[in-house]
């Protein structure tokens, strides 16, 4: 009797032990669900990363349906200038921020590395040009040249369709494209929406710009332009044929909230960094040249 009694006592020890585990696990399980946050998250700046941050946002919306995220462009300086103030929660950089902003208040941001962003320079499909050297760009973007037949193209006038000075994909071409020169403005064509950008290059004869590569994928509307006869391409920039890139950033404050460091962890980390080369945007693990853009 008294053994049958241990017995059962064992068993009911073991049944307890057991319900006791599968509540931990259903706490756990619901601890993940509440991991989910909420709340709105703004962001301005880098049209070139746009694309990309809208991507990550849609798909980090999917499991935070209690998140708003607001992104707008209008350039890098833009957004630098707008996270700083406190306006915004996130600047987009296609350039450090210490190049758009006093030491002071670059040093009070936290800076966010989320891919590589490769500039292509792009030609009206007519001009009939398909390499120039970085010379004959510098000539053309300072108008120094202005004529295609100059640069073994058609006989027609170069027309420049330029970006605003705040521009990160402005900053980024001159120095790497056209060894700093001071770039021609031309305001009647000057845009920091690359879409309208590259549609002003489809439409208007003879005209040149530069855009961030992502916004060529599927897009054969304007012609791309190989730089002393490298093409802009993901594997020449990783293997540091071609110079024309920079590092994307998104700049936070050094305490962001909580919406904002989860979605930062997100675009950051290894679930969504499969997703970056589908975009058009280079992995920053995978450079082999040791220049820091």
């Amino acid at each position: 009797m008294k053994l049958k009694k241990l017995v059962l006592i064992a068993l009911a020890a073991t049944m307890a032990i057991g319900v006791a585990g599968c509540g931990s696990q259903q706490q756990s399980s619901d601890s993940s669900k509440q991991a989910n946050v909420s709340g709105s998250i703004t962001g301005s700046g880098s049209s070139a990363l746009l694309p990309l941050v809208k991507d990550a946002a849609e798909k980090f919306k999917a499991t935070n349906k209690d998140v708003t995220i607001t992104l707008n462009a209008g350039g890098s300086g833009t957004g630098l200038k707008q996270v700083s103030d406190g306006s915004v929660d996130m600047g987009n950089s296609d350039v450090p921020a210490e190049t758009k902003l006093d030491k002071e208040k670059a040093d009070k941001l936290e800076d966010h590395k989320v891919a590589v962003m490769t500039v292509a320079t792009i030609i009206n499909k007519d001009v009939g040009v398909k390499n120039l050297t970085r010379q004959q760009l510098q000539d053309i973007f300072t108008a120094k040249v202005t004529n295609w037949k100059d640069v073994g193209g058609q006989d027609m006038p170069i027309v420049l369709v330029t970006r605003p000075k705040t521009s990160g994909t402005r900053a980024l071409f001159q120095k790497y494209a056209i060894n700093g020169a001071e770039e021609a403005d031309n305001k009647s064509l000057e845009t920091d929406n690359s879409g309208i950008l590259i549609q002003s290059v489809s439409q208007n004869p003879g005209a040149i710009g530069y855009v961030a590569l992502p916004y060529l994928l599927n897009n054969d509307s304007v012609g791309v332009v190989s730089i002393d006869g490298v093409e802009p391409t993901l594997e020449n920039t990783y293997n540091g044929k071609y110079s024309v890139w920079g590092y994307e950033h998104i700049y936070t404050s050094k305490d962001p909230k909580p919406a904002v460091k989860a979605f930062i962890e997100y675009i950051t980390g290894a679930e969504y960094g499969k997703r970056i080369e589908e975009l058009g945007y280079g992995v920053s693990s995978k450079m082999q040249t040791k220049e820091v853009h």
